[in-house]
């Protein structure tokens, strides 16, 4: 199971790369269109708009697997084990929940942008915003797993020392396997 979850993940930092190639190229050609030509594509501007977007939202669920979101360490880092576990479980379980209205904010919306089409490209929006689903669903349950490994005692110390921000002993080795 872990292997299938390590290359799931890889796959998304590649989409993530190819998705910021795809950018940089489509910025970059316009750029020289302009100065050299005078001109450039509509076309590129949206797309690498829509790509950002995309990029952004993949990128929270990778950052979130690897507990590198932004935190309060200095407040964790004070507490003893029990006070870190149950900051790590409350925060846990706002997450799912915002991860919950997320999805259904998504899911509400979701037949106004599947009406409205991008003025330039003519794609569906939903297919720009239906991004949330996604994200919301990662990071909902990459949240969820964590929540279900402290309610079964197989919450690791290391992931304990990592959420309170230590990067020494085990939570140093864990940071260096992750890819």
């Amino acid at each position: 199971m872990q292997r299938l979850e390590h290359w799931a993940f890889r796959s998304l930092e590649i989409i993530m790369v190819l998705l910021l190639a795809a950018m940089t190229l489509m910025v970059l050609g316009n750029v020289v269109l302009r100065y050299a030509f005078d001109s450039g594509l509509v076309v590129s501007e949206e797309l690498s708009r829509f790509l950002f977007v995309w990029l952004t939202f993949i990128g929270a669920v990778v950052v979130a697997r690897e507990n590198m979101h932004l935190g309060v360490e200095t407040l964790v880092a004070w507490l003893g084990r029990r006070g870190r576990v149950t900051c790590l479980v409350l925060s846990d379980l706002i997450t799912v929940l915002c991860c919950a209205v997320f999805f259904w904010g998504t899911w509400q919306q979701a037949e106004i942008n599947a009406t409205f089409y991008a003025p330039v490209t003519g794609i569906s929006m939903l297919w720009v915003y239906g991004i949330g689903f996604f994200s919301s669903v990662g990071i909902g349950l990459i949240a969820g797993a964590r929540l279900l490994r402290t309610a079964t005692g197989r919450l690791t110390e290391a992931e304990i020392a990592a959420f309170a921000g230590e990067l020494t002993g085990e939570a140093a080795k864990l940071k260096e396997q992750m890819p």
